[in-house]
């Protein structure tokens, strides 16, 4: 993992070799050479909903500031490259350099290809160019990657605004109404596991991941001064908990399970977590896959790659008791990000939906659709969020152990073990 320096040494555990050093690296370079970690993947390392985001370099190496709430979405800086994020706030004894090459919306193809070569995709290089680059002046330790929650057959994004979008139109219109979002009818049934990923989708989604992360141990192996560095695999953690305090059942007498329920609508988008209640099952199995997906990921690598250092990163429960919507006063020492949509590319966020009207509600659901840089953000770590992974992060890296988990207990204390 990390070089053996005495700042690190109370920490370092022994690593293997994966590969070998490159033929032509003398040992009085790998010396010189700082050390780095580094984090790809997609927005829940990027640091997506943590703020304070950083320039990001297009494809032909022009940094991009914000280029406005009505900017193409596949504009660099969009990959939300947060100061805030895990890979910046850990503990990490030893390493002199972080490098965040993460891009918010990131797929298993960004890895290896260049993102603007896809449907949807910004205008970045493959992350593998970009760590190619950092190899070049930097000795890389410790990789962070988290990646599979958005490939060829879904995205989280989409995920989350299927079950936003059903909830909202569900409290705002009834069933004999027409709800004509841009992309038409909205469903107004909350969501099934089926209507998030299928097995098949699943399966499919796990494969393209291992196949990324395979392409980038065999780069590391060549383009990693000493050969030694620790790769860890990081999965997901629901924003959202199993149930929404008693505090947001109902609201004006009326609960999600009849028809319209304005007022609750506007309880639970105020609160972050517009949503039915009978959603939350499904997307607690949705993200209980995606954690499947990554230990299968690194069960299957680890395999590959009997000499790497890998290690399977579970941050399920990272967030216990501070989920949107698990106590009072959401979204005030949550976690996660809420639901935050804007009525257009304003850059000043709907905070409340009371007293607004079903157009209203059509007008400001569609701007997400139009401009979904004004609404990516939600349900994502914010920046006390990627604190806490942080916390996560300093414990695998540091761990003699090949699978840990990180779990966050009633009185907010993070263990690793």
């Amino acid at each position: 993992m990390f070089r053996r320096t005495a700042i690190a040494a109370a920490i370092l555990i022994t690593v293997a070799l994966v590969g070998g050093p490159p033929a032509s690296a003398a040992p009085a370079q790998v010396a010189s050479l700082p050390t780095a970690a580094v984090a790809l993947g997609d927005s829940f390392v990027s640091g997506e909903g943590a703020g304070a985001y950083a320039p990001v370099a297009d494809v032909n190496g022009v940094a991009q500031n914000f280029p406005g709430w009505s900017a193409p979405n596949s504009n660099a800086y969009f990959c939300h490259r947060s100061a805030n994020a895990s890979l910046h706030q850990a503990n990490l004894p030893g390493i002199q350099a972080r490098f965040n090459l993460a891009c918010s919306g990131g797929r298993p193809y960004d890895i290896a290809s260049a993102s603007n070569t896809r449907d949807k995709g910004r205008t970045v290089k493959s992350q593998l160019d970009q760590l190619r680059a950092v190899g070049q002046t930097h000795d890389i330790d410790l990789v962070l990657i988290g990646l599979g929650s958005n490939n060829s057959s879904f995205t989280f994004g989409d995920v989350a605004t299927k079950c936003a979008n059903r909830f909202i139109a569900d409290a705002w219109t009834g069933w004999w109404e027409f709800w004509a979002y841009l992309g038409g009818p909205v469903e107004q049934a909350p969501c099934a596991s089926g209507d998030l990923a299928t097995d098949a989708q699943m399966a499919a989604a796990g494969a393209e991941t291992t196949t990324a992360i395979r392409a980038l141990l065999t780069t590391l192996a060549e383009i990693d001064a000493d050969g030694q560095h620790r790769v860890v695999f990081q999965d997901y953690t629901n924003p959202l908990p199993f149930d929404l305090n008693a505090a947001y059942h109902k609201a004006d007498g009326r609960d999600d399970s009849r028809d319209k329920f304005r007022d609750l609508g506007a309880v639970r988008y105020a609160a972050g977590c517009p949503i039915h209640r009978a959603s939350l099952s499904a997307g607690h199995i949705f993200s209980g896959n995606l954690g499947n997906l990554v230990r299968s990921a690194h069960t299957t690598l680890s395999a590959e790659f009997p000499g790497a250092d890998l290690v399977y990163l579970n941050v399920q429960r990272a967030f216990d008791g501070a989920r949107l919507c698990e106590n009072t006063g959401s979204p005030t020492g949550t976690l996660a990000t809420p639901i935050r949509l804007m009525d257009g590319p304003t850059g000043s966020f709907v905070t409340s939906l009371s007293g607004k009207d079903k157009i209203a509600i059509q007008r400001i659901a569609n701007a997400c659709v139009t401009y979904f840089q004004t609404c990516q953000e939600s349900w994502h770590p914010n920046a006390a969020g990627h604190a806490v992974l942080g916390q996560c992060l300093s414990g695998a890296a540091a761990t003699a152990n090949r699978t840990v988990a990180c779990v966050r207990s009633g009185n907010g204390t993070i263990t690793v073990s």
